[in-house]
């Protein structure tokens, strides 16, 4: 059993954002939430839409860590920094100190063993830093794909971790569970993380990975309207034969994904997802060839083997690519060899 001295303890914020992954993080697949923590050694000290704790509560818990009488472990930051005004940070004052949230973040982030950015705005800026980003929103170590953020390129926690990115918009609610459950067992390493400061246990797999609709894929059977069964990646804006995660392989509810649902990956774990410079559900293209081709495969290559594969799709696969429902079922045919 883990005990109370030698559990995880997690403090949890929210800046600027909508709180889509603490709304994704209650769909979490247990019937008892905090009864899974407690049992993961996960202490959560303070969470804004999960603890029962006030606001003079609050304040007494931050100053309790900032004098050293309660240890923090992992400070885990939903939303993007508003620096704005001129960098004052009084976009986002944390309610009733009076102070801007990017300043309780420079003061407890130093003190954490480790730092987790909670969702893509918190990771890179997300959504939050789109357009003209009137409150000069960024992530905790990233502005979209550059190093630096509100926090710097040189942050470090007291672990020797940067902040670990655990990206998504919304996140992956196992995802979150997964990396504090690895922090609270002291398993979660530089090794264990990307070039981005992503778990590795989601992101050294491709969205492609595990989808359904691998066999248009292949043949590159496509989909030209939203309700199609059909790849949706050569004219929907599917990315997800680009994008880090594990979506169709570590169900969202146990059943679900975007393209489960009909909907095309936009990267959402990746920096910059927020303006791709396309409408979402478009694939740019030049000389009719989509922009965007697997991660490690050449052009030439691509090409090739689309002309192949497209003049060898079955009957059965090129009907039901451009239906909602399977017009053609697959014919019966003897596996046995005698």
């Amino acid at each position: 059993m883990t005990t109370e001295k030698d559990s995880l303890n997690v403090l949890w914020l929210q800046s600027g954002g909508c709180g889509g992954c603490s709304m994704s993080l209650l769909c979490a697949d247990t019937p008892d939430f905090h009864g899974n923590l407690r049992a993961a050694g996960i202490e959560l000290l303070w969470h804004p839409s999960l603890s029962l704790a006030n606001g003079a509560e609050l304040l007494q818990l931050l100053n309790d860590i900032l004098a050293g009488h309660t240890r923090l472990d992992a400070l885990c930051v939903e939303g993007a920094m508003l620096r704005g005004p001129a960098g004052t940070g009084r976009f986002h004052l944390l309610a009733g100190t009076g102070l801007p949230m990017i300043d309780w973040v420079r003061r407890l982030a130093p003190l954490a063993r480790d730092v987790v950015a909670i969702g893509s705005c918190a990771a890179w800026g997300g959504v939050s830093a789109g357009g003209s980003n009137p409150t000069d929103a960024c992530g905790l170590q990233y502005e979209d794909d550059r190093v630096g953020g509100l926090l710097g390129a040189d942050f470090r926690s007291s672990s020797g971790l940067p902040v670990i990115n655990v990206a998504g918009c919304p996140t992956h609610p196992d995802w979150v569970l997964d990396t504090l459950m690895a922090l609270a067992q002291d398993r979660l390493g530089g090794s264990q993380l990307d070039a981005l400061g992503r778990p590795r246990s989601y992101a050294d797999q491709l969205v492609h990975h595990g989808c359904t609709r691998n066999e248009y894929y292949e043949f590159k059977a496509s989909a030209t309207r939203p309700s199609d069964l059909g790849c949706m990646m050569e004219h929907m804006g599917c990315k997800g034969t680009q994008v880090h995660a594990d979506c169709n392989i570590h169900l969202w509810n146990g059943e679900g994904s975007c393209t489960r649902g009909g909907y095309a990956c936009i990267a959402c774990t990746e920096p910059g997802f927020q303006e791709p410079g396309h409408p979402f559900v478009l694939t740019p293209k030049v000389a009719g060839i989509p922009i965007g081709l697997p991660t490690d495969m050449p052009k030439a290559w691509f090409v090739a083997l689309a002309s192949l594969s497209k003049s060898a799709t079955p009957k059965r696969v090129k009907l039901n690519a451009t239906s909602d429902h399977l017009v053609v079922k697959p014919a019966l045919r003897k596996t046995r060899l005698s």
